[in-house]
């Protein structure tokens, strides 16, 4: 069990080893006023930035809360076993060549595991990393440069990444940062469990992930039960989606990337939205950071020109978020303010005819806030400070300010171009209680993240995920008459049908199937490409011909009674992911599988609700619907068809490693589904 990482991350006493970077911390915490112990360790030096060095872990005044370890990957191993013999707070690990550098040093992983057995029960962060910054205190195990000010409230930002973190401290969008830390090779303390750490400061009101590879999956899921008990959002920037991004993510931290569909999935289960640019994730946690989760995702937008209008209402497109009508009582101070020639609409194109007339400003645009939206946005791009005369666009900002304590409503300030919001008006905004946005398609990126957090805490927290470790036994193939058996011992509706050992025991048997009846042949992984399925067979004769001529290849037959029409084909899957455990699959089937790549993921346990749900976002739901004046299809036997597999799933979730439901026949509403074929690999 590992100790708390209180004293790591909130240190009174640092202790820093080695050179050149160790003195960089030494200057960094000055710089940035910490009020704590510093006690450089070096073997010669007598000291380092006026702080008097000392010799070695044992020569110390006493444990240290935080220590920075700057040396070679060996000596790094002797210190961390040092400091945790006599009982020192937790350590940052700086030195590589370790588990992330196995290709080229074939020592790294024992190393590795060398160093976590040394660490004990005392918290260490990376190797491979740079370490932590905690802007709350002044406190910093940071061997670099930073953009950083004090503060004393903010987000916290987590990464895996050491240059990520570096370019997030030089942002200059007024978001306040408390922490900002790096996991490195997560070889002991994951992103996960430093994120829940940062999370119980009360100063903290946000934390951002950036996520190379998960770490430890029950870590992740505390996190974002502890995060709804505290009610701090939690989003995560996970990288990974290309093969090419996947592979760099194997080499580069040594954890899994795992299945990009599953993270997801995974990550929505827990609530936890993801983000999919470093400026979308920044934007977003300065809209956590100062209102909290949004009630809905129903916005205004104003403008002074038609043109910045469309970009919002086109960006609206792009983005869940909803430009709902103005309320009847707004129109009447809407026209009184704006004057005759203005078109009353969200998004709002008031015009210059009030342009730097502080009064009449503040009365369209509180007579826009009085709408009840969850956020009101006003699109302003400032001019050049070095150029031109920004006096005008101030005016607007007390307009908004002013409209803002009128009403009581929630308010962002939108630069479409990102370098068109200054940092300083920034700054000045989020002192005021309004959020300024760098960015159209970032500040919708973010109010569509604020209103899914506080829509699923609207909601009952999710079921423990299901943690299932395979066994040890050989893996078989179950075919199609034996996994369809398995499954409909569970709910799933399969066709009338029967075995036969000859072609003339199928013969004999379609006839009390009733025609017409698929024939198949048995022991078969593939049947279409090995050509031992035959379709709508209408009489005994036609069978015992199929039969035959499929016999070579076939280690039996199964006769089944030919399905309905259907109104779509689907496919349910089941894979065990490396990361998540067993997850399901849903989407189009049939030919269609690889053609439209339309599917869904689902993680274990999942509830009829949530299936539903993630069916509607299925492009062939439409077909579901009843597509073109065709019938719908039966969604509810569907539903409960998913959820008889997941059942089956976790009742199996041991053995389970891959499941093949393909296709299954969705009939029109009122007469069910049918699944008529199946495959099952399990451990034995």
């Amino acid at each position: 069990m590992i100790r708390s990482l209180d004293r790591l991350i909130r240190p009174k006493s640092i202790a820093v080893f080695g050179g050149k970077e160790a003195g960089r911390v030494v200057e960094q915490c000055r710089k940035m006023g910490y009020a704590g112990d510093i006690w450089p360790v070096h073997p010669t030096k007598e000291e380092v930035h006026g702080y008097r060095c000392y010799r070695s872990v044992a020569d110390l005044p006493s444990p240290p809360d935080a220590s920075f370890v700057g040396v070679n990957r060996a000596l790094t191993i002797e210190i961390i076993g040092q400091l945790s013999a006599i009982g020192a707070g937790g350590a940052v690990c700086y030195a590589s060549g370790f588990r992330e550098a196995v290709s080229e040093l074939a020592d790294g992983s024992d190393l590795q595991d060398a160093l976590v057995a040394a660490a004990g029960d005392m918290p260490i962060i990376g190797p491979n990393c740079y370490g932590l910054i905690n802007m709350l205190d002044g406190a910093l195990l940071w061997p670099d440069q930073h953009g950083m000010v004090r503060t004393d409230r903010g987000i916290a930002i987590l990464t895996q990444s050491s240059n990520i973190a570096c370019n997030i401290s030089m942002q200059m969008r007024g978001l306040p940062i408390a922490y900002l830390m790096t996991a490195g090779n997560q070889a002991q303390t994951g992103l996960s469990t430093l994120a829940k750490a940062v999370l119980e400061d009360e100063r903290v009101t946000a934390v951002g992930l950036h996520i190379e590879g998960f770490d430890d999956i029950a870590a992740l899921e505390s996190l974002a039960m502890r995060a709804r008990e505290l009610k701090k959002p939690v989003i995560a920037l996970k990288v990974g989606k290309s093969e090419a991004a996947q592979k760099a993510t194997v080499s580069h931290t040594a954890s899994l990337a795992g299945n990009d569909a599953v993270a997801t999935a995974l990550l929505e289960r827990l609530g936890i939205p993801r983000i999919d640019t470093l400026p979308e994730m920044l934007e977003t946690l300065k809209l956590l950071h100062v209102f909290g989760p949004l009630e809905s995702a129903e916005i205004s937008s104003m403008s002074c020109s038609g043109g910045e209008a469309s970009l919002m209402s086109d960006a609206g497109e792009r983005h869940k978020v909803v430009y709902r009508d103005l309320k009847p009582e707004q129109f009447k101070p809407l026209r009184e303010s704006l004057g005759e020639m203005v078109t009353l609409a969200n998004p709002l194109d008031y015009h210059t005819f009030v342009w730097g007339n502080l009064e009449r400003q503040t009365a369209a645009f509180t007579a826009m806030m009085q709408g009840g939206y969850a956020l009101n946005l006003i699109v302003l791009d400032f001019p050049r400070a070095d150029r031109c005369d920004g006096s005008d666009w101030l005016t607007t900002c007390k307009a908004v300010i002013a409209s803002t304590r009128a009403t009581g409503a929630r308010a962002g300030i939108v630069a479409s171009m990102g370098e068109n919001m200054p940092e300083d008006v920034a700054l000045s905004l989020i002192a005021d209680g309004v959020i300024p946005f760098f960015g159209i398609d970032e500040a919708l990126t973010a109010v569509e993240t604020a209103a899914f957090i506080g829509a699923t805490w609207r909601k009952p927290k999710p079921a423990p995920l299901l943690h299932a470790a395979p066994s040890d036994g050989k893996t078989r193939m179950i075919y199609e008459d034996e996994a369809k058996a398995e499954l409909a011992a569970f709910g799933v509706p399969v066709p009338k049908g029967a075995q036969a050992a000859t072609p003339e025991e199928a013969a004999s048997a379609s006839s009390s199937i009733g025609f017409p009846v698929a024939l198949k042949g048995m022991g078969i992984a593939h049947k279409t490409e090995a050509g031992a399925v035959k379709l709508n067979l209408k009489t005994e004769d036609e069978v015992l011909a199929a039969a035959r001529q499929m016999a070579s290849v076939a280690s039996g037959f199964l006769v089944e009674k030919m399905a309905a029409k259907p109104v779509c084909e689907i496919i349910i899957g089941a894979t065990r992911d490396p990361v998540a455990g067993p997850v399901l699959t849903v989407g189009a089937g049939g030919v269609l599988v690889e053609l439209l790549e339309d599917a869904v993921t689902l993680t274990l346990p999942t509830d009829p609700e949530t299936i539903r749900a993630n069916i509607a976002r299925l492009r062939i739901s439409k077909l579901l619907a009843g597509y073109r004046g065709n019938p719908p299809g039966d969604i509810d036997a569907l539903v409960q068809t998913v959820a008889a597999v997941a059942q089956y799933v976790a009742a199996n979730a041991a053995t389970v490693e891959e499941l093949d439901l393909n296709p299954l026949m969705v009939l029109p509403e009122g007469d069910g589904v049918v699944a008529v074929d199946a495959l099952i690999r399990k451990r034995s």
